[in-house]
């Protein structure tokens, strides 16, 4: 699916597309740029439960003037491949250095997503690594746009809950 579609998608789903859009273009970027594989981003959708898609999780929090959460999860085939290119070794468990490369590509999106954003002042949080089977604590009244990712040899999600956020309580 082209951008451009993906826009339009979120639109007649209306969402807030200020804060959804920035993410698109971050994981290309951070996937041509950082991990160098081709990601396809597939059609957004609102997640209407709080499991992730996938068995490896990298959670992120967001505060100040944008308020939620984004986790990007991972089949355990494409977290090993991921965290191999990041770090120019082969994984065939998942054990702390992937652990942390799966952090960091969390990071990375989240980051660059951020620095899209329409408003300053936003905080992202240190990514937190769940595997195995878990729920995601996302954020009430907010929906959760999903945003389905194929890489590689396998399958990626980036949920994100965002909200503009109270800046008098920052």
């Amino acid at each position: 699916m082209l951008l451009w579609e993906i826009f339009a998608k979120l639109t007649e789903m209306k969402v807030d597309a200020k804060y959804i859009n920035p993410f698109l273009v971050a994981i290309k970027d951070v996937f041509d740029t950082m991990i160098d594989l081709p990601v396809t981003i597939g059609k957004p959708a609102i997640k209407k439960d709080v499991v992730p898609s996938y068995e490896v999780s990298s959670i992120i929090g967001l505060s100040g003037a944008v308020i939620g959460c984004v986790a990007i999860s991972f089949s355990k085939q494409i977290a090993l491949q991921l965290a191999g290119a990041l770090l120019e070794e082969e994984f065939v468990e998942i054990d702390d250095d992937c652990t942390d490369a799966i952090g960091e590509i969390a990071n990375m999106v989240a980051g660059n997503a951020k620095s899209a954003f329409p408003v300053d002042n936003a905080s992202i949080s240190v990514p937190t690594v769940i595997i195995g089977k878990h729920s995601v604590n996302y954020p009430s009244g907010v929906p959760v746009i999903s945003i389905p990712c194929e890489a590689g040899n396998g399958s990626l999600s980036v949920d994100v809950a965002l909200k503009s956020g109270d800046l008098s309580k920052s």
